[in-house]
Formats: structure tokens, C-alpha cells, sequence
């Protein structure tokens, strides 16, 4: 897991639980963080780090996941902004994921091993997207597209018919924008 991921989830939770919550955190996860974005470090800090918010803020490993992921985009945007303006909707910045995204994800992080995404056929104000990782962090992902919603201004209303965590070969979001204009 790259260190960036652990920056993020630093920025979010200070940002929105203050400098206690994230100190409060890595005591009970048992971790220093310290953690730099372009190094690698073991998946299973991220497990401790999620779990050990998952306990203090009440909520299940998941909740924690998608309120990181979603409260990353803004972060994400202002730092990489060539990834999220050539996009008018979140349709179209999710379907970039695999094919620019993630491959510049790799040239800036090198040894990333970013999650791999399917699309499926969908009609126009939805996206059916597969999400294949041994992390299983689906969530994540769908934490990822909400921020992506938010961001271009959409509601995002996600279903999961099929997810790792219940024993499938890979995790199905459906991705309905209900806004969005077609």
C-alpha cells in the first residue's frame, strides 16, 4: 500500500475529527504514522488504521473506508487537477480510471498496484463497474465515486450486487447518476 493513501486518511480525519482523533487512532492501532506518500507499507496497517477508527468513531471498517475515499477527492483535485478537468461529470472521470488514471497513478507512485476496474454496458446515467483487488476495498472505491459526484457537482446513488466480502470472484458497483443530464 502506498504511503498516500495513509496521508489522505491523516488529512481527512484531522480535517474533519481534529488533531486528538488522529493521534487517538494510531494509539490503538498500535503505529507511529509515518508514512510518506511514495512509500510502500504493509496492507495491514491500513487494516489496523480502519479498524482502530472504525472502534473509536463507532461506525463498521466500510463507513470508515468511504467517508476517507470520499473526503479524499477534494484533496486529490486540488493536487491533480489534470485528472479531474478534462471531465463534466463523474461518469466520465469513473470510466478514465483504468485506461489514464491508474497508469499515471503508477508513473507518480512507483510500485503502486492499483485496483483493477471492468465496465460493463450501462445506460447513460449509470455506470456498471467491477472492481477486482486482493485488498478487497471496495469500499474505497465506492467511497472514490461519491467524492467524484460531490466534486462535479451529481448525485451518485450506488448499489452493490455483488461484493468479495460476501465471497464473489470480484465487487459489482452500480453507479446510478439520477441528475445527470443525457
Amino acid at each position: 500500500m502506498k504511503g498516500i493513501i495513509f496521508n489522505l486518511a491523516e488529512e481527512v480525519v484531522r480535517r474533519d475529527h481534529g488533531e486528538d482523533a488522529w493521534d487517538a487512532i494510531l494509539v490503538k492501532a498500535g503505529l507511529d504514522g509515518s508514512w510518506t506518500s511514495l512509500g510502500s507499507y504493509p496492507d495491514e496497517h491500513l487494516e489496523r488504521v480502519t479498524a482502530s477508527a472504525a472502534t473509536l468513531l463507532g461506525v463498521d471498517r466500510g463507513a470508515v473506508l468511504r467517508t476517507v475515499a470520499e473526503g479524499a477527492i477534494p484533496l486529490l483535485a486540488q493536487r491533480y487537477p489534470h485528472f479531474f478537468t478534462p471531465h463534466t461529470s463523474t461518469r466520465s472521470f469513473v470510466l478514465t480510471l483504468n485506461d489514464m488514471i491508474h497508469p499515471e497513478v503508477r508513473k507518480l507512485y512507483p510500485g503502486a498496484t492499483p485496483p483493477v476496474f471492468g465496465f460493463e454496458p450501462a445506460p447513460e446515467a449509470e455506470v456498471l463497474l467491477s472492481y477486482t483487488s486482493p485488498r478487497r476495498l471496495c469500499a474505497l472505491a465506492e467511497g472514490f465515486v461519491y467524492g467524484a459526484a460531490t466534486h462535479y457537482g451529481q448525485t451518485v446513488m450506488i448499489s452493490r450486487p455483488a461484493c468479495m466480502l460476501d465471497g464473489a470472484s470480484r465487487c459489482l458497483l452500480h453507479c446510478r447518476f439520477p441528475d445527470a443530464t443525457v
